[in-house]
């Protein structure tokens, strides 16, 4: 299966941390935000990498090459200046990702590799009755509204529909056969889409309980880079026989 990491927003909130970098290649715990999901892509088994970029996309390429050090091979997905929202860059790439579903990964937000099992065990969007699987998890602080529920046999919901709301974590499963439709470097956010398919019942949910971050600031991605170092001290030294 093939993964797309979404790379190409101007990072507007993160400013002036942006005005010269990327969002995807800012570094926290000496790594940057991109690398860790490339690495937890990897160690899922997946080998190819699509990536979009649009501010300073240049960066991006020139810093992450081909993807052949990361055991991956990565291709890019160029849009023009002002990007082409969630949905719209989804369908510029699509003929890079194929015809099969794939996964998709916010590239501003962190969470440890263990997002893989849960969205592997989940079954995969065929396209027809179901066009996508997304992960939702606890409310932060910062979004305590919400974006989905989840109904027992699986199915996302409208929040003003479900006793408890989630928010969706930026990353799922999709089936192309969700942007097909979409006209090409037109810009189209993802939320309509989503919730079109849940008005139709295609749209599958679970639930993610492992740490998840949103890097949306920069008081955020200090945060983590402190987490990730404080947790990189305590880890026990690695011993080589």
């Amino acid at each position: 299966m093939k993964a797309m990491i979404l790379a190409a927003g101007r990072g507007e909130r993160m400013r002036p941390l942006t005005d010269a970098t990327p969002k995807p290649l800012l570094v926290a715990g000496g790594q940057r935000l991109i690398e860790y999901h490339l690495a937890t892509l990897r160690a899922a088994g997946v080998r190819q990498v699509i990536i979009n970029h649009a501010w300073l996309g240049e960066q991006i390429e020139a810093a992450l090459g081909d993807g052949s050090r990361y055991g991956l091979t990565i291709r890019y997905s160029p849009e023009p200046h002002g990007a082409l929202e969630t949905a719209g860059g989804i369908r510029h790439a699509l003929p890079l990702l194929g015809d099969e579903p794939f996964w998709l990964v916010n590239g501003d937000v962190y969470c440890p590799p263990d997002w893989t099992h849960e969205l592997a065990r989940a079954p995969v969007p065929d396209g027809k009755q179901t066009l996508a699987h997304i992960l939702l998890t606890a409310n932060p602080p910062h979004h305590p509204q919400g974006d989905f529920g989840i109904r027992a046999e699986g199915r996302a919901t409208p929040r003003e529909a479900s006793e408890r709301a989630y928010t969706y974590t930026g990353l799922g499963c999709y089936h192309p056969a969700l942007f097909a439709h979409l006209a090409d470097n037109h810009p189209a956010p993802l939320a309509p889409l989503l919730f079109e398919a849940i008005a139709h019942n295609q749209l599958a949910a679970s639930l993610y309980t492992g740490d998840w971050r949103d890097i949306g600031t920069p008081e955020r991605l200090a945060t983590l880079d402190k987490d990730l170092r404080t947790r990189a001290s305590a880890a026990p030294p690695h011993v080589t026989a």
